[in-house]
């Protein structure tokens, strides 16, 4: 059986330029639709955040708007409740052994802005998964914890990945970039990435190496079925 570990951030919240705090978390459908997927191939899963705290599910990516439909929302929201027990009771990453699972997958949400993004033991779990050659998947504002990532001797270990995230354009078009104390594509890219943009909210994934990544929350199905095309299957 295969196994992936699913880093998820801690944060209920993401402080914002002028200080006030925005609600946020993981964003629903990026977990939800990725696990579901993982779960159906007969994987095992596990969750962990840090300091093993409960995440907190965005409000904000729990509506028809977020989803595309009230039917696909009502999907996604069963299933969160169907793994809630999970949820409820994540591992801390400080726990977590990289050489123990096939797959490493980040999703995002805000949340990662504010805890992976600065968080030394994700930023080594990033490293080492990167390194070994395991696959690692990250979805739209998830990148954001590739700031933590560092080799042992102090270079980013993404300089030159072509990779995707959340990008500029879209965190315009949702309201937050002038609010926001940086942005994911233009972070990435200052550190040394070779960054592709899709089109706004459309399903878009790259893939250089071993590093699979997801455009935005529509990207995250896509982008958990090439991840498990990717692993071949045991017998």
């Amino acid at each position: 059986m295969h196994s992936v570990l699913f880093v998820v951030s801690a944060a209920d919240h993401w402080t914002l330029n002028d200080g006030t705090l925005h609600p946020t978390g993981y964003w629903a459908e990026e977990l939800a639709e990725p696990h579901r997927l993982f779960s159906e191939a007969d994987w095992d899963i596990t969750i962990a955040t840090p300091k093993g705290i409960a995440p907190t599910v965005d409000a904000g990516s729990l509506s028809a708007q977020a989803v595309g439909s009230e039917d696909r929302l009502a999907v996604i929201a069963a299933y969160l409740k169907a793994i809630s027990s999970d949820l409820n009771h994540p591992r801390s990453i400080a726990d977590i052994t990289v050489a123990d699972y096939d797959v490493v997958f980040y999703p995002g949400g805000h949340g990662p802005m504010e805890d992976l993004a600065v968080d030394a033991v994700s930023g080594r779990i990033m490293t080492e998964a990167l390194v070994s050659g395991r696959v690692l998947g990250v979805v739209c504002h998830a990148p954001a914890a590739m700031l933590a990532a560092v080799r042992e001797d102090g270079s980013w270990p993404f300089t030159g990945y072509r990779m995707t995230g959340f990008t500029n354009e879209e965190e315009t078009l949702g309201g937050l970039a002038p609010k926001a104390p940086w942005l994911v594509q233009s972070r990435l890219v200052e550190l040394g990435a070779n960054f592709v943009a899709g089109a706004a909210w459309v399903p878009h994934t790259e893939i250089d190496r071993n590093l699979y990544t997801g455009q935005n929350p529509a990207s995250s199905g896509e982008l958990a079925s090439k991840i498990l095309a990717a692993v071949p299957t045991r017998v």
